[in-house]
């Protein structure tokens, strides 16, 4: 073998080696990142899939369910008739939409012990999307005040 077919197999070694490693962590990459997005129905059907999957679980928040005990907080999710304890540990406090009757979504992983451990959390106050009610002032004011007019808030009405 001359010396410059062994420089062309040896570079080609360290590319393939290169390569190979990229694919590796691109692959892993893509299934720690990968969630599986079920219904709390769903959730209790998979049987021991659920153990082993990185899940994405929706519902409504149960009043009176929240306990918050610093950026770890303790809630129950309902699903049509469907409920299911979730304990919420994470390096941020939960987002100031996360109250009672809220929309909420979980991502994390179901526990052995039934519980599901979210990493993650999102909440959307389903009041704030909802469509104005007839008779309601566009500005925000309650019904039983008359809503003011802009120039008169502003100071710049003329006389």
């Amino acid at each position: 073998m001359s010396a410059q077919s062994s420089k062309y197999l040896k570079f080609g070694a360290a590319i393939a080696v290169i390569l190979i490693s990229l694919g590796f962590l691109a692959y892993t990459g893509v299934q720690e990142s990968k969630s599986y997005y079920v219904t709390i129905k769903e959730l209790r059907g998979m049987g021991d899939g659920a153990y082993t999957k990185r899940l994405r679980v929706a519902g409504n928040v149960q009043p009176g369910s929240i306990k918050r005990a610093g950026t770890r907080v303790e809630f129950v999710l309902i699903e049509n008739d469907q409920v299911l304890s979730v304990v919420y540990k994470g390096t941020e406090a939960p987002p100031d939409t996360f109250k009672d009757n809220s929309q909420a979504l979980a991502d994390g992983s179901f526990g052995r012990d039934g519980i599901f451990y979210a990493k993650q959390l999102q909440a959307k106050c389903a009041s704030k999307y909802a469509p104005q009610q007839p008779g309601a002032p566009a500005n925000g004011a309650p019904a039983s005040q008359p809503a003011t007019n802009m120039t008169q808030v502003t100071g710049t009405a003329s006389q």
